[in-house]
Order: structure tokens, then C-alpha cells, then sequence
């Protein structure tokens, strides 16, 4: 129990690693003070560029990839849902700097494609397309979100397993709240114009 938890806490710190900010302002560019004020690669992408933007992207699945690869190396399976999602937690609310966290998309990304490859691989491929049809992440990532819990579902995730993913597929919908409300007037921008 001891180690589980120390596994728990290790994913949640490694979540709150500010990549947007380090790589943003290594770019001249501070992600939360400029465009949307999100630290992710969204915004890292408008404010910095194509480059800083896929370096943040990489940076931000890689926490989810190795709390979840920790965990699941320490303990079980669980663990490792267990550990990847808190380092969800960690990039979204950060314990640092509480109003400043992202919204968790490639982190939980990163968790799903180590400890559900398949899932993972399928929501990836679901996310791209949207992105490149209608230009707009968050339309990509709302419905990777919705998606993704009941594909662990059918490909056979334990109950608290699921109950965990769709935690975590709650928490990023909530997060794209601002998203939501500009898609729903029209006014979400493309990402390819400019700041939001």
C-alpha cells in the first residue's frame, strides 16, 4: 500500500512539470499570459510556433506515459490507471500554481496509449482527423474524450479501470468548458488564425 501510494504521488508530481511554460518561454512566449492563457500545446502552437508546439505535445504524453509505464512496472494494471491519472491531476491542477493548469488531453493520451494501446492508437487516429477537418484541437479532443472510456470498456477494462477513464474523460470536457461555449457561438477559431 505504501509503495502504491508513493506511485500515486510520483505520477501527480511528474503531471504538475510545466512543459508549456519551460518550452514556451525558451520560445520568448509565456503560454499563460499569452493567447488562450492554457498551458498546453494548443496554445504553445499559436503563441510559439509548430515546433514548440509538438515539443509540449511530446513533453505533456510522456508524463502520462511514465506514471501510467510506473505504475504498471511497480504494482498492476490498476496501478498504473491509478498513477497515469494522477498525473492528470498533476497537469491539471497543479498543486504550484492552482489556476494555471492545462486541460489534460495529451497527458491522458499518453496514459491510454501505454496501458490501452489499442484504444489509445484508435483515439489518436480519431483526434488527427477531426484536427485536420475542421482546424480546431478542441473538437478532436472532446470527442477522443467521449470515446475513449467505452473503447476500455470493450476491450476489456476491470471496473474501476473505467470508472477511472471516464473520471478522467469528465475532467477534460469540464475543462474545454470555454471551448464549448465558443464552438456553441460560432466563434471557436481554427488554430491555424492566430490567437483564440
Amino acid at each position: 500500500m505504501v509503495v502504491a501510494v508513493l506511485v500515486v504521488v510520483a505520477g501527480y508530481v511528474l503531471g504538475t512539470l510545466p512543459t508549456a511554460v519551460v518550452v514556451g518561454r525558451h520560445a520568448g512566449h509565456d503560454p499563460l499570459q499569452e493567447g488562450s492563457h492554457n498551458p498546453g500545446a494548443t496554445n504553445v502552437y499559436r503563441t510559439s510556433g509548430r515546433r514548440a508546439g509538438v515539443l509540449v505535445l511530446i513533453g505533456d504524453l510522456l508524463k502520462g506515459a511514465l506514471a501510467a509505464g510506473l505504475g504498471w512496472a511497480v504494482g498492476d494494471h490498476l496501478l498504473g490507471v491509478a498513477a497515469g491519472a494522477a498525473a492528470v491531476a498533476g497537469h491539471v491542477l497543479p498543486v504550484t500554481r492552482l489556476r494555471h493548469g492545462g486541460k489534460g488531453v495529451a497527458t491522458c493520451a499518453g496514459m491510454i496509449l501505454v496501458l490501452f494501446p489499442l484504444v489509445g492508437i484508435a483515439a489518436a487516429l480519431l483526434w488527427a482527423v477531426l484536427a485536420r477537418l475542421t482546424h480546431r484541437p478542441s473538437v478532436a479532443s472532446l470527442a477522443a474524450a467521449a470515446g475513449i472510456p467505452a473503447g476500455v470498456a470493450l476491450t476489456g477494462g476491470r471496473g474501476a479501470e473505467i470508472a477511472i477513464v471516464v473520471s478522467l474523460a469528465v475532467v477534460v470536457v469540464l475543462r474545454h468548458h470555454a471551448n464549448i461555449a465558443r464552438l456553441a457561438h460560432g466563434t471557436e477559431r481554427p488554430v491555424d488564425a492566430g490567437q483564440p
